[in-house]
């Protein structure tokens, strides 16, 4: 496969994940403030996304894969709010341990690393479209001096 081919199709990859990172950013932050259901239950669990490296045989060049869509362990906020439905005996609320300014931060980055691989897609493209034609130009002569006719 030819190398302009290989890294479009690496960079495609690369959109397929932060595309995958985007969703999971915007389902954090869609549910940041989902308490639970139940008193002391556990509220929303922000979800974060693993990358991988994978090569592909067929074509002979690594390209990046999501391997896990899991879950932050990192601890729940906690407010003290009696007469709210969810809170536990001591009157205590879990919630969800989303900050908005990470995933906005979280957002930003898979934002511009897609637009980074979108980016990439277009160069091979154009230098794809671009080479028969500098492979085929007419050159001028070159005379004895080196210089172009």
């Amino acid at each position: 496969m030819n190398d302009m081919l290989k890294s479009m199709s690496v960079a495609a990859s690369g959109l397929q994940a932060q595309g995958t990172r985007l969703r999971v950013i915007s389902e954090n932050l869609a549910t940041r403030q989902l308490d639970s259901e139940v008193p002391g239950g556990d509220p929303y669990r922000r979800k974060t996304v693993t990358f991988a490296a994978e090569l592909d045989k067929a074509i002979g060049a690594e390209e990046v894969k999501v391997k896990k869509v899991g879950t932050d362990t990192a601890p729940f906020r906690e407010i003290y709010e009696p007469s709210h439905p969810a809170a536990d005996a001591n009157g205590h609320v879990k919630l969800p341990n989303v900050n908005m300014l990470i995933e906005l931060a979280d957002m930003r980055e898979a934002q511009r690393s897609y637009e980074a691989n979108l980016q990439m897609i277009d160069q091979s493209r154009t230098a794809c479209s671009c080479a028969p034609s500098i492979c085929c130009a007419r050159q001028p002569p070159i005379d004895a001096e080196g210089n172009g006719q």
